[in-house]
């Protein structure tokens, strides 16, 4: 494990030198040549630019959002009001001007620099995060409320010193105004921050997210930069920038995507593991004590003629649960394993001739595995509760197909019982959960002195 997590690191560091080193040589390319210089007079297509890193940022704290929703790692708040406050500040500062048909303001062009700048801080602060808030269900819906009004009050803030604020414009060889230079240099430290910080995370955690925020974050980086080493351009007019911040933002929805499909895998392994211990435990574990329980009854001088018997039909069962248990992980089809176990179930529930049990299968109907297992306990239960509790002397127990469908029926002969009253007992419940997880349906008939009909109709 520490040394596949080895690889994905230094795989991960190879990208990023690569990276580093294209984007590098392409700068310093378009830097040294001003010839190169590739800005075109597209409003257009500038907006749409902007729309995708609006949209992507959206995304992008939506999905961490989820995350954080489920977990409440303080690294993920981080994630998601950064990335809302960069997709809103785009929003409300360069979208909705264009829009609504004005030129874009000195207010709204700085507005949306310092919202960039907020907005990185946080994203580069969160790899550094540590820990989880417990009460975390409202602290999201909190900070997107108090975030927006922040915004407004910055665009107010903003506007009321304009006119000491340095244009964004300029026409090509002009030279950059020391705070527009002093903002543009904030942003690539904080991109180059973000980057460092992430690879560290990677590197220690081997999170796979982490290594898509890097290289997004290595994008970012060269988009500030080339602000700095290119010419100003006309809000009308894209560079090789714009192209990369679209391209970082699709990398950042990638990774959280990823992340977020990894999550539920994980889950669903999770969830996976916890039914095959329940299976072992409900199954192969109360055979084991039995057998230890006998064992120790033969050891302290019981019968053998009695124990011994007793002793190979539970290890026969154990056997028969194993096999049960290695099916929960296995991935093969057919109802050739649930046949035989459930045959053998009946044998042994049937040897002292207190109940007995009518058993056809039809040879046509195919079981997933998880179906296997699932409906083997469902009719362990349906035979325990007309022995143990209805007191049957017949059970009948079918696994065909019925207009097109498969079902399973066990009908018993027994005392019965008014569903209304009585039917929230822990065997019944335990029948409706398996069948719940299978997705099947359920219709339970009884009346008492009539016995009982359980039919479960499987999914298509």
């Amino acid at each position: 494990m520490e040394r596949r997590e080895d690889d994905a690191y230094e795989n991960w560091l190879f990208g990023e030198i690569l990276l580093l080193g294209l984007l590098g040589a392409a700068l310093g390319l378009f830097a040294m040549h001003s010839s190169l210089h590739s800005a075109y007079e597209l409003p257009h297509l500038r907006l749409v630019l902007q729309t995708v890193v609006a949209l992507a940022g959206g995304l992008v704290a939506l999905l961490t959002g989820a995350r954080f929703s489920a977990e409440g790692r303080r690294s993920d708040l981080l994630l998601s009001i950064g990335f809302f406050v960069a997709s809103a500040s785009t929003v409300a500062f360069s979208i909705t001007p264009i829009i609504s048909e004005t030129n874009v303001s000195l207010t709204n062009s700085w507005s949306g620099i310092v919202g960039r700048l907020f907005a990185w801080t946080l994203i580069a602060a969160a790899p550094f995060a540590k820990g989880r808030i417990e009460s975390h269900r409202r602290v999201l819906g909190n900070w997107i409320v108090f975030l927006s009004v922040s915004l407004a009050v910055l665009w107010l803030l903003v506007d009321s010193i304009h006119s000491s604020l340095p244009t964004v414009v300029s026409a090509d060889g002009a030279n950059l105004p020391f705070l527009l230079t002093l903002a543009f240099a904030a942003q690539a430290f904080l991109n180059l921050v973000a980057v460092v910080g992430f690879g560290l995370k990677f590197r220690s955690r081997g999170h796979d997210l982490d290594s898509w925020l890097a290289y997004g974050s290595t994008l970012m980086l060269f988009s500030a930069l080339s602000l700095i080493f290119t010419p100003l351009l006309n809000d009308n007019e894209v560079s090789q920038g714009d192209f990369l911040r679209v391209l970082a933002y699709g990398v950042f929805c990638v990774g959280v995507w990823r992340a977020i499909r990894s999550a539920e895998f994980g889950r669903a392994v999770a969830d996976e593991r916890a039914r095959v211990a329940r299976e072992i435990h409900d199954g192969l574990a109360q055979y084991l004590f039995a057998i230890s329980t006998q064992a120790t009854m033969l050891a302290q001088g019981g019968s053998r003629e009695e124990l011994v018997p007793q002793i190979k039909e539970a290890a026969a069962a154990a056997q028969q649960e194993a096999r049960f248990a290695i099916l929960a992980l296995s991935s093969a089809g057919g109802s050739a394993p649930f046949d035989a176990a459930l045959q053998r179930y009946i044998e042994f529930l049937t040897a002292d001739g207190a109940l007995e049990v009518e058993l056809h299968i039809d040879s046509r109907v195919r079981l997933d595995p998880d179906e296997q297992i699932e409906l083997f306990r469902i009719v362990q239960e349906g035979l325990a509760n007309a022995r143990k509790h209805a007191g049957a002397e017949h059970v009948a127990v079918r696994l065909g197909m019925r207009d097109g469908r498969r079902c399973v029926m066990i009908v018993d002969d027994g005392t019965g019982f008014d569903g209304e009253i009585t039917a929230g007992g822990q065997g019944l419940r335990n029948i409706r959960a398996r069948i719940a997880s299978i997705g099947a349906a359920l219709n339970l008939q009884s009346a008492p002195g009539r016995g009982t009909a359980i039919e479960v109709t499987l999914r298509a």
